[in-house]
């Protein structure tokens, strides 16, 4: 990966996602989880291609009103990968320090 597509992606991270701690099951541990919103499929098909992950789409209850949105969450060893590479980007410095 490109340093400017690491910032790309870091950028799109910290306007559009989201890292969080999310459970599979009550008894396990948390776990670190990356999620991207989007109405744009073609922007997450892009950033999974850099990055991997799995995208998924969100029900929409109201079609007349509002876009089909779908979701990239990225999680386990890809994540780590994805992490390293964004660390260097001028948001996500102050966390790796």
């Amino acid at each position: 990966m490109e340093s400017w597509e690491a910032a790309y992606i870091a950028g799109i991270i910290d306007g559009e996602g989201s890292i969080s701690l999310t459970r599979m099951h009550e008894c396990e541990h948390r776990r670190p989880c990356i999620s991207i919103a989007s109405t744009d499929k073609e922007l997450l098909i892009y950033i999974q291609s850099l990055s991997g992950g799995t995208i998924n789409n969100k029900k929409n209850y109201n079609p007349d009103k509002h876009k089909d949105s779908f979701t990239l969450n990225i999680k386990n060893k890809i994540l780590y990968n994805l992490l390293r590479s964004i660390a260097t980007s001028s948001r996500f410095r102050k966390l790796f320090k």
